[in-house]
């Protein structure tokens, strides 16, 4: 059996984690806890919060909705109250996305200094 090196390995992450890989401040992700049901990261005896893989999964999904599409926090919230099937294949959807644009963006840099 070989080790599957893709597996993240991590069980929790700190806020402080979460926030740099999304590149937002401690405090909008504490603001969108109590906004947003969907994000209720644990919590230890000292409240410090140790986000899931799937914590961060939702919280991509809001800032998919909130940072990048524009929407407003309160609709980010109906929409995800009423159609969540359809807002996560769409936050997936844009991730490939971006990851695709990136990966065209670095291939273009390479051809660029080959040139």
């Amino acid at each position: 059996m070989a080790l599957n090196t893709e597996k993240n390995l991590k069980l929790y992450y700190s806020i402080k984690e979460v926030a740099a890989m999304l590149n937002v401040s401690e405090s909008m992700l504490r603001f969108w806890e109590k906004e947003i049901p969907m994000i209720k990261p644990k919590t230890t005896g000292n409240n410090i919060r140790q986000y899931t893989q799937t914590d961060i999964d939702n919280i991509k999904v809001v800032y998919n909705l909130v940072k990048v599409r524009g929407f407003k926090l309160a609709a980010a919230r109906k929409m995800l109250r009423e159609n969540r099937q359809q807002v996560d294949g769409n936050a997936r959807i844009m991730e490939s996305l971006i990851k695709v644009r990136d990966d065209l963006k670095e291939l273009k840099k390479q051809l660029d200094y080959l040139t």
